[in-house]
């Protein structure tokens, strides 16, 4: 213990004859290796930046002159752009961070045969993680997905906000995150693929007559479509589907809108208020939830009423 503390302080007292050589050495050091770990470094942002730009570049070409909606090439666009940005970053912080260790004078083979037995190890013990990458490859090279369509994903809906090859992440309408591994999708229902649907069943009472209520709802719906607001947005003509079902307070008539992808909500609440104030207008009754009760009083088999000893004819 002597030995080694005294030969540490011989060292302690060789450190001012040394100093010119260490500071050589320093100097030499970050003349060579200190100036080409900063050009990598430079490099990786560099190639980052580039790819970015790249990014911007192709969904600037690709969107249209219209910022209120977004057409299918556009969702593509930025979709492939997320995974090209991801997938840029992540090659260039591999390659860069080998370059500097072996700049900082590390063998990097041992290292890279080590990460080739642990990552040997991981693909063994994480099946579940190459399960996600393969099905993510394919769900976005199919085109099943994309960023700004709304899905429904087993019970969980919601806008998708991001897409890589392990995970679609998700925001449904109370603001709630929802990230699913790509491996568990089962079935996935994209609302918003090409065009889209809204789908408006309008009661009305048994007393009205069906023909008359149609005839409105048509001449509502060929108004809605000439509206300066959504006829951009409606793409057909809406469909009377005529009575869907009868109710035990109504009857119910169908009608579908086909309009461009996400406006189908839009168009579903706005009609249901031209509907409302119609009816109104006219008289048309919207029917709620109501019973009618037939009392009958117990008889006795000759037509009497049980204790008064009169006739009465049988009543309701």
């Amino acid at each position: 213990m002597q030995d080694t503390l005294q030969k540490f302080i011989d060292n302690l007292n060789m450190l001012p004859q040394e100093s010119p050589k260490l500071a050589k050495y320093a100097v030499g050091w970050a003349l060579t290796h200190g100036i080409k770990i900063l050009l990598i470094l430079l490099g990786m942002w560099v190639l980052m930046l580039i790819a970015k730009m790249i990014g911007k570049r192709i969904i600037r070409i690709t969107s249209d002159d219209d910022p209120t909606t977004e057409n299918e090439r556009e969702r593509r666009a930025r979709t492939l752009v997320q995974i090209f940005n991801l997938t840029v970053r992540t090659v260039v912080i591999i390659f860069g961070s080998i370059s500097i260790i072996k700049e900082l004078g590390f063998d990097i083979g041992p290292v890279l045969a080590g990460a080739g037995i642990i990552g040997l190890a991981i693909g063994f013990g994480s099946q579940s993680l190459v399960k996600d990458v393969v099905s993510g490859f394919f769900l976005i090279m199919e085109n099943q997905i994309r960023v700004g369509d709304v899905v429904r994903i087993g019970n969980v809906s919601g806008m998708v906000e991001r897409i890589t090859l392990r995970i679609v992440v998700l925001r449904d309408l109370e603001g709630i995150v929802h990230v699913i591994p790509n491996g568990e999708i089962k079935i996935l229902s994209n609302m918003t693929y090409g065009w889209s649907r809204a789908v408006l069943d309008i009661a009305v009472a048994y007393k009205e007559n069906v023909d008359r209520v149609t005839s409105v709802l048509k001449e509502l719906g060929k108004g809605l479509c000439e509206d300066e607001r959504f006829k951009g947005v409606i793409t057909e003509e809406p469909t009377i589907l005529g009575v869907d079902s009868l109710g035990d307070s109504g009857v119910t008539i169908r009608m579908l809108f086909n309009t461009i992808p996400l406006k189908q909500w839009d168009v579903a609440r706005e009609f249901r208020r031209r509907v409302k104030n119609e009816f109104d207008r006219l008289g048309i009754e919207i029917p709620f939830p109501q019973r009618t009760l037939h009392v009958r009083r117990e008889h006795d088999l000759g037509g009497k009423t049980k204790g008064d000893g009169k006739e009465h004819e049988p009543s309701q």
